[in-house]
């Protein structure tokens, strides 16, 4: 594929529409409190959701899931209860290095809520452990900020679809967004959901392609899975 789509907001919506109508609304992000998406946010990093559950679940059986109660701990405690969701080390120190920050706000997702989006942006993105799809996961689903999350799921989608090289950066992919689409918490919310439903479940590193509802529209179908045919 040496040639690439042009990348519109009616594009973007129709790609969102096909999905949505063959997914569903995904529900996201699975967590009871805002709170526990950022701690979600920091453990999903390099592992598996369910890995993530199992750590969260071990915070909430010893009741331990509050802002507060996490920073007064020791981070050996914390330590263990995260274990399950791998490089627990490093995952405790970014949850107490968090913390710290939101200190600064009386450990309130209020007061946090009431700054702009590209301030608190860059606060957290000066908190060590914290990159731009933590921040941005946080932004959108925590604190209901219009920011589209961008990962590798959405590089590999938006690539076999035909319309960005597979190594096009984060913030680069993350402006398509922003520039074509509507400025809408719900629909960015949706629309991440959506796209890692279609990469965790068919578009795979090897795909299931015959099963895709964008199969149509698929570069990656029409010139690689055509050639086996």
């Amino acid at each position: 594929m040496n040639r690439y789509k042009k990348v519109t907001g009616k594009t973007l919506l129709y790609i969102y529409n096909k999905l949505y109508s063959s997914f569903g609304p995904r529900g996201w992000w699975p967590a009871e409190t805002p709170f526990e998406v950022v701690i979600g946010a920091i453990l999903t990093q390099n592992t598996a959701w369910k890995n993530v559950e199992k750590a969260v679940n071990n915070l909430k059986e010893k009741k331990l899931l509050s802002p507060e109660k996490l920073y007064a701990i020791d981070i050996d405690i914390l330590k263990q209860a995260v274990k399950p969701s791998g490089y627990y080390n490093q995952k405790a120190q970014k949850i107490k290095n968090f913390l710290e920050f939101f200190k600064e706000y009386n450990f309130s997702f209020n007061r946090l809520k009431k700054e702009e989006s590209n301030n608190i942006r860059e606060q957290l993105l000066s908190i060590k452990g914290i990159g731009e799809e933590t921040a941005d996961c946080i932004l959108l689903y925590a604190l209901d900020k219009p920011i589209f999350v961008i990962d590798a799921y959405t590089k590999r989608v938006l690539h076999r679809l035909g319309f960005v090289d597979e190594k096009i950066d984060y913030s680069s992919l993350q402006k398509l967004f922003d520039r074509h689409l509507e400025k809408d918490t719900r629909l960015f919310n949706e629309y991440h959901a959506l796209i890692d439903y279609l990469a965790h479940h068919i578009c795979k590193k090897i795909p299931l392609c015959n099963t895709c509802v964008m199969q149509g529209d698929c570069n990656y179908y029409k010139y690689e899975i055509s050639k086996t045919k």
